[in-house]
C-alpha cells in the first residue's frame, strides 16, 4: 500500500499511530512499528529524561521508523528538542503552537517535521512554514483540540483543496472503512489515535482503557474552550465543570477546578472519579482491548474488504 506518506516515512502502511498523553510510551510506539504503520512517542507527558529512557527503548524494540509528538507549549521545549536530536529521532510531529518555531530548526538536522493543525488557514501557515506533511484533526478528536469545531470530514476536503503537501486526516477514525472514506476525501494517510488507547501496550490505565470501551454515543464532549478545547468522557469532573459553567465563571475558577495534573489522575492513574479523561467520539464503536498488531490486522483487513465492495457501488 505505497503512496506519499508511506514513502515519506519508510513504512508498509500510510497509518500513524498518535502520539497521546499518558498512553504513548515506548511500548505503543515500538509495537505500532513493528506492525508496519508509524509508532509515535508522546513527549507531552514526559519529563526530558524520561523522554531520552522511551526514546532509548524505542530504539531497542523496534529497527522500523518511529517519531515523537511534542506540543510546543512545552516547558522544557529546547532541552526536548536537544535530546530528540542527540537521540537521533527522524520524525517529529509538532502541535500546539507555531510550526515556524522549530520546522527550520529541525530540518537543517535532517528530522522530517509534521504539524498538527484543525484548520484551514493553519494548515496554509504550517505548510509556509516548511513542514513535510500536516495531520488536518477534525473536533470529533480526544484530548486538546482546535476552537474552530470543523468535523473532520469536513475539514479535510477543504484543506486537501488548498495544500500541496502530504494530508494526514485525524479525528473519529478506527476502522480500515473510516481510514478509505479519509482517504477518498483526499487525505494520503490516517492518525489514528482512541483505538491504541485501548490496546495493551498503551501505557493508560487499565481502567481508563475499560471506560473507553464502555462508552456509547453522545459519552464524550468537548469543554475547556476558555483555557484549551479538550474532548473527554463525561463523568463527576465533567458535572462538577458543567455546575461550574451554569455560575458563569472566570477563567481562573476554571482553571482553579481544573487544578494541576487532572489527565494524569484519569488516563495514567486510573482516577474515573475525579480524572480527566481524555478520548475522541469514536469511542463508542471501540469494544475491546487488544494487542496493536490485532489492530492494525483489523484496520487493513476492513479497508481492503469495503474498498473491494465498494466496486459494486
Amino acid at each position: 500500500m505505497q503512496n506519499k506518506i508511506t514513502s515519506l516515512f519508510d513504512i508498509e502502511y500510510p497509518i500513524v499511530q498518535a502520539g497521546m498523553i499518558w498512553a504513548s510510551g515506548w511500548r505503543l510506539a515500538s509495537a505500532a512499528s513493528n506492525s508496519g504503520i508509524l509508532g509515535i512517542i508522546g513527549a507531552g507527558s514526559m519529563y526530558p529524561e524520561v523522554l531520552r529512557e522511551h526514546i532509548q527503548k524505542c530504539k531497542k524494540a523496534t529497527s522500523k521508523p518511529f517519531g515523537v509528538n511534542v506540543p510546543m507549549l512545552y516547558p522544557n521545549i529546547e532541552e526536548i528538542m536537544d535530546i530528540i536530536v542527540e537521540e537521533g529521532v527522524k520524525i517529529v510531529f509538532t502541535s500546539a503552537g507555531n510550526p515556524k518555531t522549530w520546522t527550520s530548526w529541525l530540518k537543517e538536522r535532517g528530522i522530517t517535521v509534521v504539524h498538527v493543525v484543525s484548520s484551514v488557514k493553519f494548515a496554509l501557515k504550517a505548510e509556509q512554514a516548511g513542514v513535510d506533511a500536516v495531520v488536518a484533526e477534525g473536533f470529533e478528536a480526544g484530548g486538546h483540540n482546535g476552537r474552530e469545531e470543523t468535523t473532520t470530514f469536513t475539514l479535510i476536503p477543504m484543506v486537501r483543496e488548498k495544500l500541496s503537501i502530504p494530508l494526514i486526516a485525524a479525528g473519529g477514525i478506527a476502522t480500515g472503512s473510516g481510514m478509505l472514506a479519509a482517504m477518498v476525501l483526499g487525505a494520503d494517510g490516517v492518525q489514528i489515535g482512541s483505538r491504541f488507547v485501548a490496546s495493551e501496550e498503551a501505557s493508560s490505565h487499565i481502567n481508563f482503557k475499560q471506560k473507553v470501551v464502555e462508552a456509547n454515543e453522545g459519552e464524550t464532549q468537548l469543554t475547556l474552550k476558555e483555557l484549551a478545547p479538550v474532548r473527554l468522557i463525561k463523568n463527576k469532573f465533567y458535572n462538577d465543570l458543567q455546575e461550574l459553567y451554569a455560575k458563569g465563571p472566570s477563567v481562573e475558577e476554571l482553571k482553579e477546578l481544573l487544578g494541576r495534573a487532572r489527565a494524569k489522575k484519569g488516563m495514567f492513574e486510573g482516577d474515573l472519579v475525579e480524572g480527566e479523561l481524555e478520548i475522541g467520539q469514536i469511542s463508542g464503536l471501540i469494544n475491546d482491548i487488544k494487542p496493536v498488531a490485532d489492530i492494525v490486522e483489523e484496520i487493513i483487513n476492513d479497508f481492503n474488504q469495503v474498498k473491494e465492495k465498494a466496486k459494486t457501488f
